[in-house]
């Protein structure tokens, strides 16, 4: 299979975004007092292109499933067969993402990537059964890695088409987080210990080998510099559908918020994919994994919440969601100082405290 180059991405609208700075301002409280809430309504402007902004109506969560090589080397606290147990759950609306993402107003689906057994309807776009260990060997041959990016693609496509207008990329699998590290620590330069968590709730023990596995993988990684190139040799089926899906969100012009650990190492190399995509993303909440911070700096996102959760899945990003409704709502639904009859800020005079 042949790789189509993405094409350029168009940044958010700027005259849409300078509409809703002067709108914040000319609003009933002291500019500036709704803090990040008004930042975040500045994006949702600019990425519709409208001041005011609509409120979001099909915000939807897609979680990308699949397994990894790299368990072999106890580097989780759970068994690879969860991966399939839980992309289930998730299609059964039972998990964690189902909560959250009804409680935010947002649809959920699930698609398997490379799980290491047969997911039936879910695996539609399926690449292979397990990705490779990445301690040892690429996690995919190259026409998987375009298989997997294009495969992102298409979904995103599907998504806007039917009428998304804010995607969440989600993950479900075991491994994903040593996978994540591994392409953090390959991007930013960092070393194994600087990039590598607890993930699932693994042992001092359980880190040294992590820590190991991520180290052996980079003596492989540091040689490559192409995007498709790392997430063939370090990543997965469903991180390199993950970086499709991020980078072909901001071609189709529709804001994501981004999760934790997998969906932002993901959308590390689509920002290598598609330049100037990051612009039409926000992290939705700051991971306890050290390599997210690594990667959420060299994005230049600063997290909306630090909840100090790690589930993945969407999760943070799903709980996030209604604070980006917040600043929608705030800046469309206020009066100005001129409609409620108000008096706006006193002006200084000169000589006079201001």
């Amino acid at each position: 299979m042949d790789f189509a180059e993405f094409p350029p991405v168009s940044p958010p609208d700027a005259t849409a975004a300078a509409a809703a700075r002067a709108r914040q301002d000319s609003l009933t409280k002291p500019p500036g007092s709704l803090g990040r809430l008004e930042e975040l309504s500045v994006w949702v402007a600019a990425c519709q292109g409208r001041c005011p902004p609509s409120q979001f109506d099909r915000a939807r969560v897609v979680v990308f499933a699949g397994d990894h090589g790299v368990t072999r080397e106890r580097v989780s606290a759970y068994p690879v067969e969860v991966t399939a147990q839980m992309a289930a759950n998730i299609d059964r609306g039972g998990a964690a993402i189902n909560a959250l993402a009804t409680a935010a107003g947002a649809g959920v689906r699930v698609v398997d990537m490379a799980i290491d057994t047969e997911a039936g309807d879910l695996s539609a776009y399926k690449v292979r059964r397990g990705s490779g260990d990445i301690s040892a060997e690429d996690a995919l041959t190259a026409e998987e890695t375009v298989a997997a990016v294009e495969a992102g693609r298409r979904i995103a496509d599907g998504e806007v088409d039917a009428g998304a207008d804010l995607l969440i990329p989600g993950d479900m699998g075991i491994g994903n987080t040593t996978v994540a590290a591994t392409l953090i620590a390959a991007v930013t330069g960092a070393e194994p210990v600087e990039a590598v968590g607890h993930g699932t709730g693994i042992d001092d023990a359980g880190w040294a080998r992590k820590t190991a596995a991520v180290r052996d993988a980079l003596f492989r990684a540091r040689a490559v510099s192409d995007p498709l190139g790392l997430l063939r040799c370090c990543g997965g089926a469903d991180l390199a559908a993950l970086a499709g899906f991020c980078a072909q969100a901001a071609i189709r012009r529709t804001p994501v918020l981004l999760d934790g650990l997998a969906s932002t190492a993901a959308a590390l190399v689509a920002e290598r994919l598609a330049p100037g995509a990051r612009a039409w993303w926000q992290a939705g909440h700051r991971s306890p994994e050290p390599a997210h911070a690594l990667a959420c700096a060299a994005l230049g996102l600063e997290p909306i919440l630090d909840l100090g959760m790690r589930l993945g899945e969407g999760t943070g990003a799903a709980v996030a969601l209604p604070v980006l409704r917040a600043a929608v709502a705030a800046l469309a639904s206020m009066s100005t100082f001129a409609e409620a009859g108000v008096s706006g800020p006193a002006e200084a005079t000169d000589g006079a405290p201001g």
